[in-house]
């Protein structure tokens, strides 16, 4: 979570960021509080705790809702209580990371590396209707682009541009990859992403760089051509996955 000041109260801005996760760890740890609990264990007035909630339920971190009753209702408004969103929960570490790796080596230590294989080839091919449609949508001199703001829609920061010097193409850059830690023990992600992009734009592409490599930024080439129609997506076998590509 960020909450970014000014620069003449930069100091200010950083007081107010660490103040402000303690209230949302609060109540990650305690779950759905009111403002007194929450006051009460982080040592704060009520007044700035709830100044802090503002901005928090303003950034769609935490939600205000009706305190629940079990048993005979008292007389009087029900007390509320702050909750954390599903985007305020995203912003703590949920240990995803580690949780993937130990299914994917479980499954490549029970059922082999084809096993694995197969796994991100069906993975991808869970989005294939999804991109397919962007893609056949767009222009065929404008396919790499529209697959660049599908890209961006679910997350990675992509981009397409014209590929440097001689080259006849363009390169398709993702900036961000939320399986990145994932990809850099299992490359079978990212080959399966590739096979992905190169089904969905009819064209034979190439992968220079991946973030799960230590390069700067996933960068894929596409060549110039006349592209023929997306193909069907990789193997019966990828019929099932999960949301996002690699």
């Amino acid at each position: 979570m960020k909450y970014v000041g000014e620069a003449p109260q930069e100091e200010l801005a950083t007081g107010e960021r660490s103040t402000r996760n303690r209230v949302a760890r609060s109540i990650l740890d305690h779950g759905p509080s009111t403002a007194a609990d929450i006051a009460q264990r982080v040592g704060l007035t009520q007044a700035a705790v709830r100044r802090h909630l503002d901005a928090l339920v303003s950034d769609d971190v935490v939600e205000a809702r009706e305190q629940r009753v079990y048993g005979a209702r008292t007389r009087g408004r029900p007390a509320k209580v702050f909750a954390l969103t599903d985007c305020g929960r995203d912003a703590f570490d949920q240990s995803y990371d580690k949780l993937a790796v130990d299914a994917l080596r479980w499954i490549a230590d029970t059922a082999g590396d084809e096993a694995l294989v197969a796994f991100a080839r069906a993975r991808m091919a869970a989005q294939s209707d999804a991109y397919r449609a962007v893609i056949e949508a767009a222009d065929p001199e404008a396919r790499t682009e529209a697959l660049a703001k599908a890209l961006s829609a679910d997350g990675y920061a992509a981009t397409a541009r014209s590929a440097p010097g001689a080259q006849q193409g363009e390169q398709l850059c993702q900036h961000h990859c939320p399986v990145a830690h994932v990809a850099e023990q299992f490359p079978q992600l990212c080959e399966a992403e590739t096979e992905f992009f190169s089904s969905l734009l009819g064209t034979h592409v190439q992968r220079l760089a991946t973030l799960a490599h230590g390069d700067g930024v996933c960068t894929t080439f596409v060549p110039r051509s006349s592209p023929t129609a997306p193909q069907t997506t990789h193997s019966a076998s990828a019929s099932t996955a999960g949301r996002n590509p690699a």
